[in-house]
């Protein structure tokens, strides 16, 4: 009797899974045929009205932070704080965690963990360190939507980038209806504080460098980026002391100068040119430059961008407290050229026209320009453009005025001052009795700090101070008399 009871009751339970298994299909396959053919304004009104009943139904309030504000143009600033604040509590609450090396290239292994994709955790620290409910809880979520594969990608940052093969990121703040004055005010407040204080401590500069932007599909930014390690500081450049000196008071003095760029209504840029031959150390002043005012650095390679638009992108997604740097910039594209003319608007599309349509970078002149002093170029503010050359002469004068390229560094062979510079850190001396005679030859025969230094160094270990110095005095003597022409 038993058990025929319980086959009658497994009978029925088949019965009901059945009729179950049915009836979800049947409201799939009609959601799919509602969603695929009807019209989108219906679609939009019975998608509201049952978001609305849910919403009588369900007392819990979301926020979502996209990882892109506005249009797409950059990365949001609230998402990347709230990324850090989460990165710090996650690895104590979460069961799934992203491992990323963070110093890549570097002798040290660094990891740091976040939220795996559509992982929750619960946060009610903030109950314990304020004036909170007891019950006071809040639910945090890593999103991510998978992109739509049917789609043609495209190289632009927009909403649709921010994942690894394209998914749009963003985090999601649950929450009680009662608490909603307490979340949207006191509570994120705490979350964007305790952010930045975590970024701050954890900040590590960065060496930058443009995406070509002639592959397709969709990229997390148009920058990557590796830990910046470089040494280089002032007190080792070799140069004269009071050029030294004097860059060294321009650049703190803009550093510490907003509220007086905003006050003669110029946005918070300067241009520095650094020009002359060949290992004279122009890429290890803009190594001093970085790590003097403590600011990442960008190196844009020109030849990788693909028009003007993507310049001006490129621009966009760069923060502040940062160096622009192109180097070479005679060398990059075809902006060496002189005017022609007086007419300065005429001659840039002239410019334009030449181009050849076959190049792979399509950036011109003008597109330079704006990318230097245009109205885009305001966004982010404290930001240096810096450009190197080896012929200042070669390029078009436009682009090296004042308000483009405000301060031009000449940095040219090495003389006694930065000899002295040089001995100090590869010999650890400061005299010497062959200094006088290199003295003289400094002042009669040229040679670039670069190959000074190159001397200088121990070639053995047997070399010593008088070893390395006789060398030095040989190679002098070796050169003929005037400015040597190198090759570029």
């Amino acid at each position: 009797m038993d058990l025929t009871k319980l086959r009658k009751m497994m009978q029925g339970i088949e019965e009901l899974w059945g009729k179950l298994g049915s009836g979800v299909v049947t409201l799939l396959v009609l959601w799919a045929t509602f969603d695929k053919y009807f019209p989108y304004e219906l679609r939009h009104f019975f998608k509201r009205y049952v978001k609305k009943f849910r919403g009588v139904v369900n007392p819990y309030i979301q926020i979502t932070f996209p990882e892109f504000s506005g249009n797409g143009f950059h990365r949001s600033k609230a998402y990347q704080v709230i990324e850090r604040y989460l990165s710090a509590s996650s690895s104590a609450k979460a069961k799934c965690l992203k491992a990323e090396d963070t110093n890549h290239g570097s002798s040290q292994t660094t990891l740091v963990f976040s939220m795996d994709y559509h992982e929750e955790i619960a946060d009610d620290t903030f109950a314990e360190n304020a004036a909170a409910d007891a019950g006071f809880k809040v639910w945090w979520t890593s999103c991510r939507d998978e992109p739509n594969r049917q789609n043609i990608p495209v190289p632009f940052f927009g909403a649709e980038r921010g994942a690894d093969d394209g998914g749009r990121r963003y985090f999601t703040l649950k929450f009680h209806q009662r608490y909603r004055d307490v979340v949207t005010g006191a509570y994120l407040k705490h979350v964007l504080q305790a952010g930045k204080e975590i970024a701050v401590k954890d900040r590590q500069r960065k060496l930058y460098t443009n995406c070509s932007s002639s592959g397709g599909g969709y990229r997390r930014s148009t920058w990557i980026h590796v830990p910046f390690e470089h040494p280089a500081k002032f007190e080792t450049l070799a140069m004269d002391p009071e050029k030294k000196k004097e860059i060294v008071d321009d650049l703190l003095k803009f550093k510490e100068s907003k509220d007086y760029y905003a006050k003669i209504g110029k946005s918070w840029k300067r241009g520095y040119l650094l020009y002359g031959p060949p290992g004279t150390g122009k890429s290890s002043m803009v190594a001093s430059m970085a790590n003097l005012l403590e600011y990442d650095i960008y190196d844009l390679e020109l030849t990788a961008v693909m028009d003007n638009t993507t310049l001006r992108n490129l621009l966009i997604d760069t923060a502040g407290k940062s160096i622009i740097v192109i180097e070479d910039i005679d060398c990059s594209l075809d902006l060496t050229g002189q005017r022609k003319g007086a007419n300065l608007e005429k001659n840039l599309r002239e410019d334009e026209e030449e181009m050849n349509p076959k190049k792979t970078s399509q950036v011109s002149l003008s597109g330079l320009l704006n990318f230097i002093d245009g109205l885009w170029s305001a966004i982010g503010g404290e930001r240096l453009i810096v450009f190197t050359t080896n012929f200042k002469e070669k390029l078009d004068p436009a682009l090296i005025r004042s308000g483009r390229m405000d301060k031009h560094v000449e940095l040219s062979y090495c003389r006694f001052e930065g000899f002295k510079v040089l001995a100090k850190n590869y010999l650890d001396i400061e005299g010497h009795c062959l200094f006088p005679r290199i003295e003289q030859l400094l002042t009669e025969r040229d040679m670039t700090p670069a190959d000074v230094a190159e001397t200088l160094m121990p070639k053995s270990p047997q070399d010593d101070t008088a070893t390395s110095l006789q060398r030095l005095v040989e190679a002098l003597e070796a050169k003929r008399f005037g400015p040597i022409l190198d090759s570029p």
